[in-house]
């Protein structure tokens, strides 16, 4: 995950007041005002432009951003007092979104467009309404000019590459992308096998003993013959299905699970390449899910629980053994500890067990270090040159550019503990308690949390570095996710991820009762009572597949589609 992954990761939410990963799908006038110096020592250069061509340059230092999803704005915050004072010399005036994106997005452009820039997440659904619109500025020759645009010059070029349409224009700058494509951050990695280790103590088993699926039953059974603080049977293994945490089970046998904005999950197998419905470990993993569900080892809940109930049982301690994301389980619940004093203390994540037969875990995420959002010009704009100065400063190449958009520059709210590029901590009070309160109204009142019109590295991650000891649980979120980033489930994407679907095409039209069929099935095959019902629910699967979902069309369709995107690549 990137951060736009992380929905409702909860040490994030607390320091840095998002939604992603995810964030959510999603998510003035001081003309005299001369720009400061970027914090990198480049200077914040205006264009004098061509206002015939640009839609009038200028040498305005105020700007409008509509931001193409719900947020609470406060466009008296002090991160963008700053913006305004100090760096980068301009003053921006920001606008959410109410209500459905694509809805507003449609009515905005029918009724005279948007003042000066706006920001979405990428779409083609988008980039085509903005252009067809007739709105928009190019904006492909602000990127060869170094030495005023250092930020924008700085976008690897592949990026670039990719966004120019037959005549060689891009009509977006793109925004919140990896600095370094080669070598991509690998995100907020959450989805694993975690053990209760005081339960295990119990049982006389090692984390070793765990390593491979036939180990992980043993403990199960186990775990059955436990007793919760109230003297009940603990559940063995539960997840939260709404959340489709039984991905993490499908991983382990081998089938990935994961997309990077394409439409269906595949896996390529030499030269060919398996969809996800097709790939024989599907069957598989479910007839697993299935036994241990016949033996009472799975929560019988679990493919009917709600989040709030799903976490009350994990934090009360019913739970022996969690599979799927541990951010569903609620990472508050540990974060507020300072010892082992709540059953969410011993938490702690163990490797994806090994499966006869499977070579390597299927992939349950995707690192895609191509930009999540895209930032539009009005063609109408008289500000240009406050937009362009403000994007290309939020864009240099700098590994903290992600905090310093988000917080400000270092030395104002918050500096670093030791030396550039370490630790970091909020230095004034006033803005950490506002930030820190988790009231909406207070945490606009401090910034707008608008990091992700900038781009991040590998090289140093804020909430990774995040000077806080205590109390020391906080710790125990950044610690999972790293372990978990590295045990097999997370790879980079490639370009079969990326397919998505066409504008009035077969994906598009039929994709959602894809997802019913999946839904609906997946339930029957968890819960059959016996083989015969177990294969009568696949027969019927196999069957909803073709009619209702029209699964080989699909799949013709995608593959007509990998083949353009290749061939234009």
């Amino acid at each position: 995950m990137t951060f736009r992954k992380v929905k409702g990761k909860s040490l994030a939410a607390m320091t840095l007041a998002m939604v992603v990963l995810g964030t959510t799908a999603c998510s003035g006038s001081n003309n005299n005002a001369e720009p400061a110096p970027s914090s990198s020592g480049a200077p914040v250069s205006t264009p004098s432009g061509d206002a015939n061509a640009t839609g009038g340059a200028g040498d305005s230092k105020s700007f409008k951003l509509w931001l193409g999803w719900t947020a609470t704005i406060n466009n008296d915050s002090m991160v963008q007092k700053i913006w305004k004072e100090k760096e980068p010399g301009i003053e921006v005036k920001l606008e959410a979104t109410q209500g459905d994106a694509m809805t507003a997005l449609n009515l905005k452009l029918n009724t005279g467009g948007f003042d000066d820039a706006a920001i979405f997440k990428r779409t083609d659904i988008v980039n085509s309404s903005m252009i067809r619109s007739g709105s928009v500025l190019p904006v492909e020759q602000y990127f060869d000019m170094p030495d005023k645009y250092p930020g924008l010059a700085s976008i690897p070029k592949q990026y670039l590459d990719a966004m120019k349409d037959k005549d060689g224009h891009i009509w977006s700058i793109p925004t919140w992308f990896d600095q370094n494509p080669n070598d991509p951050w690998p995100g907020w990695a959450s989805l694993g096998w975690f053990i209760r280790k005081d339960v295990l103590d119990k049982t006389g088993l090692k984390v070793d003993d765990l390593k491979t699926i036939a180990g992980v039953e043993d403990y199960l059974r186990a775990a059955a013959k436990q007793k919760d603080a109230s003297g009940k049977a603990l559940i063995p293994l539960s997840f939260l299905s709404s959340e489709n945490d039984e991905n993490v089970i499908l991983s382990t046998f081998g089938v990935s699970t994961a997309t990077a904005g394409g439409m269906i999950p595949v896996q390529k197998k030499g030269d060919s390449y398996e969809f996800i419905y097709d790939n024989p470990q599907y069957k598989v993993a479910y007839q697993w899910m299935n036994k241990m569900y016949r033996e009472g080892l799975i929560d019988p809940e679990s493919i009917t629980d709600k989040q709030e109930r799903y976490k009350e049982k994990t934090k009360s301690g019913r739970i022996a053994m969690n599979v799927g994301g541990f951010f569903n389980m609620d990472a508050h619940m540990w974060e507020v500890l300072d010892g082992p004093t709540e059953p969410a203390w011993y938490i702690d994540s163990i490797p994806y067990p090994q499966v006869p037969g499977v070579d390597h875990v299927g992939a349950n995420q995707l690192v895609n270090p191509y930009p999540y959002n895209d930032v539009y010009i009005s063609k109408d704009t008289k500000n240009l040159s406050a937009i362009l100065a403000f994007v290309d400063y939020m864009l240099l190449p700098k590994p903290e550019q992600q905090q310093v958009a988000n917080e400000g520059p270092a030395g104002v709210f918050w500096d670093w503990s030791d030396k550039p590029l370490g630790k970091w901590k909020y230095t004034d009070d006033n803005y950490q308690k506002l930030h820190d309160s988790g009231d909406a109204a207070k945490i606009a009142s401090t910034t707008p949390s608008l990091y992700s019109i900038s781009s991040y590295s590998n090289e140093w991650y804020p909430w990774w570095n995040y000077d806080v000891t205590n109390p020391a649980g906080r710790l125990k979120t950044i610690d999972l996710t790293q372990k978990v980033g590295k045990m097999g489930g997370v790879r980079i994407a490639e370009p079969y991820d990326l397919v998505s679907a066409k504008t009035g095409g077969l994906l598009e039209k039929y994709l959602p009762e894809l997802e019913n069929v999946r839904k609906e099935f997946k339930a029957k095959l968890l819960m059959a009572k016996e083989d015969k019902q177990f294969e009568a629910a696949w027969k019927d699967f196999q069957s909803a597949l073709e009619k209702r979902a029209h699964w080989s069309e699909l799949k013709q369709e995608w593959n007509a589609s990998f083949q353009e995107q290749t061939a234009k690549s």
